[in-house]
């Protein structure tokens, strides 16, 4: 139960933290391109990353309903794949195909450098 209340928790303080991201970046990148979700993607890949490389990293790691709290919860709430599908989707409806694959791509590559960032910094504090 207390694993639960963790994802729950941390989950709704992601989803907040994203919606709050999103408007920010829609307002000052306005257009079709889904600039606050490509954001949100990269920012959530970077956080993930750092503290995944800190807390397992923790003598004998974090406390495991921490952990849920803020990898799987804060993160998980936080970052929007699913936007990304439905963005991509109406981009391609509305015949912007090339801005729809130019964000999956842009989303993907962006996160997955970024995760890999957030293990390296965390290494590097560590030593």
């Amino acid at each position: 139960m207390r694993e639960l209340l963790a994802v729950a928790l941390g989950g709704a303080v992601g989803a907040v933290a994203r919606y709050g991201l999103t408007g920010v970046m829609h307002r000052a990148f306005p257009g079709p391109f889904p600039a606050g979700t490509l954001t949100v993607n990269i920012v959530g890949g970077l956080i993930v990353g750092f503290l995944s490389g800190v807390l397992v990293a923790r003598d004998g790691g974090a406390d495991h309903a921490f952990r849920l709290f803020l990898v799987v919860g804060v993160c998980g709430g936080f970052t929007t794949f699913s936007a990304l599908s439905l963005e991509t989707v109406h981009l391609m409806e509305a015949g912007a195909t090339t801005t729809a694959w130019l964000s999956v791509a842009a989303q993907v590559v962006g996160a997955v450098l970024a995760t890999a960032l957030g293990l390296w910094i965390a290494q590097t504090v560590r030593q």
